[in-house]
Parts: structure tokens; C-alpha cells; sequence
């Protein structure tokens, strides 16, 4: 296993531990700072496999597949476990998650029919402002970051949206291969 594919399997690791410190208060005040350290360690993870693997010539068909569920992995626990504060709408968070489920959906339809389609830009814009989202969310500094945070949300939510009738427009081809 690759260096690139070691990261996306280590952030897949990391996600329990993320939700660990979200959701219990066993470090007390100290729980958030620990849940948002580990979230950037592993959004950053997302982006150092992905360089590593491009520069390097890494890129394997493990790493197509396994990045952007290790990213939905993370970014939705993430979202699920910032309903309960009420930082973040259920709503929206269901129209984000749903979007995941139709691209990995896509993406079995394609590999079905032999084709192994990576992200592209629009859906890591939606990632990288999920993530910023997140982070804004989780540290909940008050003031002028509540404002950044509920736009951060609504620009998450637009870019999901994007993305997904981006992606399905894009990859229309494999609607039309395989039977379907």
C-alpha cells in the first residue's frame, strides 16, 4: 500500500476518534478543540494523499474509490454530530448526504460498466468549503465567525448542488451504458 493510500486509510481511522470528542464530554471543555484538531489533521490528510499521489504518479484505482468515500466518511459524521448543537440545519445536512449517496451510486453504475470516474474540480470546491464549513462550526468563536459560518453553510449547500448536477451531466453516458 502506497503512502497516498495509507493517509486515506488513516483518515478513515480518525472519524471514530472525530466523533469520540463531538459527542461525549469526557475532556469537558477541551472536547472541541480535540475533535476540531483531529478534523484538520484529517481534511489536511485529504489533500496531502491527493498531492502526493498526482506528484509521485500513486494514483491507484483503491485511491479513486477510497478518497472521496474516506472524505464522506468525515464530512458527514461531522455534519451529523453538529445537528444535536443546532449549528447546523437537518435539512441541509440530509441534501448533503443525499448528494453522496447519488455520486457514489453513480460512480458503482459506472465501475459496473468498466469506468472509474475521480473527482473533479466542483466536487473538491464542495469538499474544501464542507470542510471550512466544519471547521468555522465546530469552533464556534461567536461574533463575526457566526455570520462566516452561516455563510459558509449556504455556499457548502449551493456547491453540493452544483456539483452534483455538474457530475451527473458530465458522466450522463453512464445513465445510457449497462441497461440503465
Amino acid at each position: 500500500m502506497n503512502l497516498p493510500n495509507k493517509l486515506t486509510v488513516l483518515r478513515v481511522i480518525m472519524v471514530p476518534f472525530f466523533v469520540f470528542f463531538m459527542l461525549t464530554d469526557v475532556g469537558g471543555a477541551a472536547n472541541k478543540w480535540i475533535a476540531l484538531a483531529i478534523f484538520v489533521i484529517a481534511s489536511l490528510t485529504d489533500m496531502l494523499d491527493g498531492k502526493i499521489a498526482r506528484k509521485y504518479n500513486l494514483v491507484t484505482n483503491f485511491g479513486k474509490f477510497m478518497d472521496p468515500l474516506a472524505d464522506k466518511l468525515l464530512v458527514c459524521s461531522a455534519m451529523i454530530c453538529l445537528i444535536p448543537s443546532g449549528k447546523l440545519p437537518t435539512a441541509i445536512v440530509i441534501v448533503i448526504i443525499a448528494r453522496e449517496f447519488i455520486i457514489s451510486g453513480f460512480r458503482l453504475v459506472a465501475s459496473d460498466n468498466g469506468i472509474v470516474i475521480a473527482a473533479n474540480y466542483w466536487g473538491k470546491f464542495k469538499t474544501v468549503s464542507q470542510m471550512a464549513m466544519i471547521i468555522v462550526l465546530i469552533a464556534d468563536l461567536g461574533g463575526a465567525f457566526d455570520l462566516i459560518g452561516q455563510i459558509l453553510i449556504w455556499l457548502a449547500l449551493a456547491l453540493t448542488i452544483i456539483s452534483l448536477i455538474d457530475y451527473v451531466w458530465t458522466n450522463r453516458q453512464v445513465l445510457t451504458q449497462g441497461g440503465m
